[in-house]
């Protein structure tokens, strides 16, 4: 028998996402690669993420990850964003290396919303 591909870490994410969903009036993009698409929506203040929330459709690494990530970065420097790596996540969530090009996806998504948050707070 094959070990069991998903950790508990990755398990407790995936069963129960507190940050799954739409954020009202919030700043947003959506990435699509590798058979995942991300939602990402994020509230920000004087600089600061405020909200995030997700949408993920992929395996339950992806929407771990993209749990694990919303939970992280809540409260962090807006400018972060632009700066994320998957990386992290990958080790905490024993994520296989035969999913990585999915994860990466989230980090895109992440760089994606770093970009629009930098663009919005110019205006």
């Amino acid at each position: 028998m094959s070990p069991d591909p998903y950790s508990a870490k990755v398990r407790a994410l995936f069963a129960a996402p507190e940050h799954g969903g739409a954020l009202e009036n919030a700043l947003c993009t959506a990435v699509e690669d590798q058979g995942v698409r991300i939602s990402l929506f994020a509230t920000v203040e004087e600089g600061i993420v405020t909200g995030l929330r997700f949408r993920a459709w992929g395996c339950p690494h992806v929407i771990a990850a993209a749990e694990a990530f919303c939970a992280e970065s809540e409260g962090c420097a807006a400018s972060e964003l632009l700066e994320f790596s998957v990386s992290g996540l990958m080790q905490s969530l024993t994520v296989p290396v035969e999913k990585s090009g999915r994860i990466l996806v989230l980090e895109d998504a992440v760089r994606s919303l770093g970009s629009i948050v930098r663009g919005a707070s110019k205006h």
